[in-house]
């Protein structure tokens, strides 16, 4: 697997360009997030995990965009989508643990979580981001085009 490229200068990059295209690197997780444009201004106007209200409007416009992004053939603006969709999964559960979204104390030892970790709003809205997540990633298609991209990597 290649690493995300941290080293390119993405202000000037347009990854829907044929002649950019090829310097994306999936990396791992939810690497080049915010980097990636136009991909990342196109999704992120849409990502909202606060309430479950939000988290479901968010995460199914989202999933909506990743199979759009498919039916595209644009592997680079699914990947994306799936990437948005794991920071909502990961950042809803950060703030369902610790409500200030701090994991750690200052001497380095961790904070308890919540009473309500399991149970509250950012956790149901966790959740619903989880679940449009696994639909993204275990997705045939996706797949498929992942496994050809990295292969090409």
């Amino acid at each position: 697997m290649k690493e995300f490229r941290y080293d390119l200068d993405y202000s000037t990059l347009d990854l829907k360009r044929s002649e950019d295209r090829y310097l994306y690197r999936i990396g791992r997780g939810e690497q080049g997030v915010l980097l990636c444009e136009p991909y990342s201004s196109e999704i992120c106007q849409h990502w909202r995990f606060k309430t479950v209200k939000e988290g479901y409007a968010s995460s199914c416009k989202i999933y909506s965009m990743f199979l759009q992004y498919l039916d595209d053939d644009d592997f680079i603006g699914a990947d994306m989508a799936r990437k948005f969709l794991e920071m909502g999964f990961t950042r809803a559960r950060r703030y369902a643990n610790h409500a200030d979204g701090k994991k750690y104390n200052k001497d380095g030892t961790v904070r308890p979580q919540e009473k309500d970790w399991a149970t509250s709003e950012k956790a149901r809205s966790a959740k619903l981001f989880k679940t449009m997540r696994d639909l993204a990633t275990n997705n045939h298609r996706y797949k498929v085009m992942r496994k050809a991209w990295r292969e090409a990597e």
